[in-house]
């Protein structure tokens, strides 16, 4: 195990392992007798379980109320081992470790690759079935300093001791195109830096903490506390794996992100 990763052998060897809960992080995954996974992969629905569906913004960071219930609905309890993939190698998944890393879980671990690493290497997946669920005991907690807001980032932009890494793709930081949600405008937030997320891998696995530290030592200077935003808070995630895996301190995702900053400025 590679700290905050885990590998998919790992996974095979362990996958039968008692307190592991195994999460399909997939995003706008539709759950029928075609979908598959792999064995005993609960799907944790970010869109419609795990976000604050009344909220203005896509994505937006649930209640711990509302992050409880549905994590004790689907088994999790605060001695539990979550691993947690999608099926793009690390994408929504980075989301979901940082959620439960805000509601206070530490216990919790990105497949490295994700099902197409694990496709690759020839193992076997199923056809989603109902499960018989107990439900579970976790406990939310909060950790307000893990996301900021419309407010907070103007302040962590305006900060020198912070900077700000967006993880969109050049063209789009640069405004060079055309912004994929219908009606946002272009744009950057003042004072941050370009990041993308796509940087970040040998094929579908994370490079490694030598190779990512030489990708943040070219941005990162004098700044202790590091912001990462996108385009509506997925891959910012994706960043702050990287940077948890360098053990940078100080990290705080950006929750509304483009879509919210390009929208009330």
């Amino acid at each position: 195990m590679r700290s905050l990763l885990v590998s998919v052998d790992w996974l095979k060897s362990n996958l039968k392992s008692s307190n592991l809960i195994l999460l399909d992080a997939t995003i706008n995954k539709k759950i029928d007798a075609a979908s598959k996974r792999i064995s005993n992969a609960r799907f944790f629905d970010i869109k419609q379980k795990f976000s604050d569906t009344n909220a203005r913004f896509p994505s937006t960071l649930p209640s711990a109320q509302q992050f409880e219930t549905e994590t004790r609905a689907l088994g999790i309890n605060n001695d539990s081992f979550v691993v947690v993939y999608d099926d793009k190698g690390i994408y929504s998944s980075a989301r979901v470790w940082w959620l439960f890393k805000t509601f206070g879980f530490k216990n919790v671990a990105v497949l490295d690759g994700g099902l197409p690493e694990w496709k690759k290497c020839g193992f076997s997946i199923e056809s989603y079935k109902k499960d018989k669920i107990e439900k579970g005991n976790l406990n939310a907690s909060f950790q307000p300093e893990l996301m900021t807001d419309f407010k907070g980032v103007n302040q962590f932009s305006q900060d020198s001791k912070a900077l700000i890494l967006d993880a969109r793709s050049e063209a789009r930081f640069n405004c060079l195109v055309d912004e994929p949600r219908q009606g946002l405008r272009r744009g950057a937030i003042p004072n941050s830096k370009n990041l993308p997320y796509t940087e970040l891998f040998n094929g579908n696995i994370l490079k490694t903490k030598e190779e990512l530290l030489k990708i943040f030592d070219n941005l990162v200077k004098e700044e202790t506390h590091l912001v990462f935003s996108c385009g509506s808070g997925i891959t910012a995630c994706i960043l702050a794996l990287a940077a948890s895996v360098c053990n940078y301190k100080n990290l705080t995702v950006y929750d509304g992100s483009w879509t919210e900053y390009g929208t009330l400025t």
